[in-house]
């Protein structure tokens, strides 16, 4: 039996090294996982630090995949990504809000409110980022946020001046095999 194929939504964030040149390796990285596939990707977009402020501006984007993976295999997926990527993650979370080659969050699971040790989607924060709300309406306009409602709403109720739009080539998505 074929698992069924899931609508999922995942930021992407990086505020050290070539951060542009590590989310297109993060999408590319995607895409090639088994039981992932890369639809869209946003452009990028330069943030300053949330959280944690002292440390240098993050760039952020949104990948949506489809998906036959279940939401926990997803997010360790992500996680294998993030740590080839050269991030290191302290048990205690005291790094949480810190400097980071790569972060992938995932936002958004098809409809599914998720709430588990170490797995919450929709992502708690996502109504209050406006770093991963733009890049996501970008690719998905009608986006819709499971309790709380449409990520445009939800972007209209917050500060989003101080992020800016980069240029990027987002990479085209993966052709069909065949």
């Amino acid at each position: 039996m074929n698992a069924p194929v899931v609508v999922a939504y995942v930021g992407l964030g990086s505020n050290l090294g070539d951060s542009a040149g590590i989310l297109q390796a993060a999408f590319e990285s995607l895409g090639r996982t088994p039981g992932i596939r890369l639809r869209r990707a946003s452009g990028l977009y330069r943030t300053p630090a949330w959280g944690m402020t002292d440390q240098p501006d993050f760039t952020n984007a949104v990948a949506m995949l489809e998906t036959t993976l279940a939401a926990r295999d997803l997010l360790a997926a992500m996680l294998d990504i993030e740590r080839a990527a050269g991030r290191e993650r302290r048990e205690d979370g005291s790094d949480r809000w810190g400097p980071r080659t790569l972060d992938l969050d995932l936002l958004l699971y098809a409809d599914a409110v998720i709430d588990e040790p170490g797995l919450r989607v929709p992502h708690p924060y996502l109504h209050q980022r406006a770093f991963a709300l733009l890049p996501l309406l970008q690719i998905a306009p009608d986006a819709w946020i499971p309790g709380v409602g449409a990520a445009r709403d939800a972007l209209s109720t917050i500060p989003s001046e101080d992020i800016e739009a980069l240029t990027y080539d987002a990479p085209p998505p993966p052709r069909a095999a065949g």
